[in-house]
């Protein structure tokens, strides 16, 4: 059937927006923006992982440059993919994206002054929804998760849109497209088809480095809704299964993701197009005896980004630190178009040249009133506020965080450094939280401690 503007409109569920600036040049390169929803950064096979098959992925990474020392900041809700997608977006940190006003910079508002067509697709719950309104094209694939099958209402309505961005005027105006993919896979539910899930043995499940049954202290999020995906302790057959799951979820989103690729390979746009893929964060499933992502350890926060497409080093991986609300800025570079002046972001282009290193020298992370972290090159400190408790790791040496080296004699003067670090990080991104409690509450756990929350 011919994808006309009104077939297109009616049969997708997309609907129209803001104008389209005339800015724009038909020459331009397009950009597909893929944002997975808690997705650890190690889930991807050509990041490292042996034990998962994402073929499609493993193309964007080897193509292209990866942000290894990417983060998601953290947030203030336990669901972090809210904060983590509106600092996306809005391009400033979780400290004072929700305090921009009705009609400051988004992503897609930028585009669209860049003179592109401007298409999301994606969840609706636990998004930024003020930043989805100057899209030219929106829809919402909430039900996808009800299908069973992880990515393909995403993929179907990329495709219905690429098919009438490419036939009908009136869709593609002759401009370059700005495509952002933002499903809800690979969350929980976790549910794959079972063609998927034949794919693991359960039973052969590698488990994370940092495993543990249980958490040794109360982060103060021990019993959120997350947390309760696994009872107490986290066995290994559990954590296998979860894991099993899981994995099957990314493959079958992967394969549904190469659908689109194939797609724009037929079109002849592949090779015009920018490849953007990260996650909004990750995920414990087991590390540390964890299962969500109401923590500031790096299978959580650390969030890859990579970066595809012609002129950009293929198969780097660069160790400069960056935010997620970085993307903002450097698509906008990418693009020719001038990022806003408001934006807390920074643009990873430099690297990306090859004319600097980085962009960046700290990390600093938050979730709610309960936790800080920071991170200097190789060391990271976190903070517990509420019963006053400090980690020190060194990552170049324990990179899954399993010694702390806080209790190191030798470690005194480096922790009263990042502390002040910390302290210093705080001020610049306006986060008032105490460090120090001065009734700091009971940080000992025990197995009858989690059985009386069973």
């Amino acid at each position: 059937m011919k994808a006309t503007r009104r077939h297109f409109l009616t049969t997708s569920g997309l609907a129209a927006g803001t104008a389209w600036s005339a800015s724009g040049a038909a020459s331009k390169l397009n950009v597909l923006f893929i944002l997975t929803d808690d997705q650890r950064q190690d889930t991807v096979h050509a990041r490292g992982n042996p034990a998962i098959q994402t073929p499609n992925l493993d193309g964007i990474v080897r193509s292209g440059t990866s942000f290894v020392n990417a983060y998601c900041m953290g947030g203030y809700s336990a669901a972090v993919c809210l904060p983590s997608r509106m600092m996306i977006h809005r391009g400033r940190s979780w400290f004072s994206a929700p305090e921009q006003p009705e009609g400051a910079p988004t992503l897609a508002g930028s585009m669209n002054e860049a003179g592109y067509v401007t298409c999301r697709i994606g969840k609706r719950f636990n998004e930024d929804l003020r930043s989805h309104k100057p899209f030219a094209f929106n829809t919402y694939v909430d039900q996808e998760m009800k299908t069973g099958t992880p990515g393909k209402l995403v993929a179907d309505r990329a495709i219905e849109f690429l098919h009438g961005w490419k036939k009908d005027p009136a869709v593609g105006q002759g401009k370059p497209f700005f495509l952002h993919l933002a499903g809800p896979a690979p969350h929980d539910p976790r549910i794959a088809p079972p063609e998927y899930l034949a794919r693991y043995d359960m039973n052969r499940m590698p488990l994370p480095p940092n495993y543990k049954p249980f958490h040794p202290f109360d982060n103060g999020e021990l019993f959120i809704r997350d947390e309760k995906l696994a009872p107490w302790p986290r066995t290994e057959a559990e954590i296998r299964r979860q894991l099993r799951d899981y994995y099957a979820m990314i493959t079958c989103m992967d394969e549904q993701f190469g659908r689109v690729f194939r797609v724009l390979r037929e079109m002849g746009e592949y090779d015009n197009t920018i490849l953007v893929f990260t996650e909004d964060q990750g995920i414990a499933i087991g590390s540390h005896g964890l299962m969500g992502k109401q923590n500031l350890y790096e299978h959580s926060m650390n969030a890859g980004i990579t970066i595809a497409g012609p002129g950009i080093p293929r198969n780097r991986k660069s160790g400069a630190f960056a935010y997620l609300f970085d993307i903002f800025p450097t698509i906008c570079d990418l693009v020719g178009m001038p990022a806003p002046g408001s934006l807390e972001g920074k643009s990873l282009l430099p690297i990306l040249r090859g004319q600097a290193t980085g962009v960046r020298d700290t990390i600093f992370l938050g979730y709610k009133d309960l936790q800080r972290a920071v991170r200097r090159g190789d060391w990271k400190l976190l903070r517990y506020p509420k019963i006053n408790k400090t980690q020190l790791f060194d990552l170049r040496k324990d990179p899954y965080e399993t010694r702390d080296l806080c209790a190191d004699p030798h470690q005194t003067g480096r922790i009263g450094e990042l502390m002040a670090l910390m302290q210093q990080q705080q001020k610049l991104f306006g986060d008032t939280a105490p460090l120090t409690s001065e009734k700091p509450g009971r940080a000992e756990v025990d197995l009858e401690f989690f059985k009386s929350r069973q």
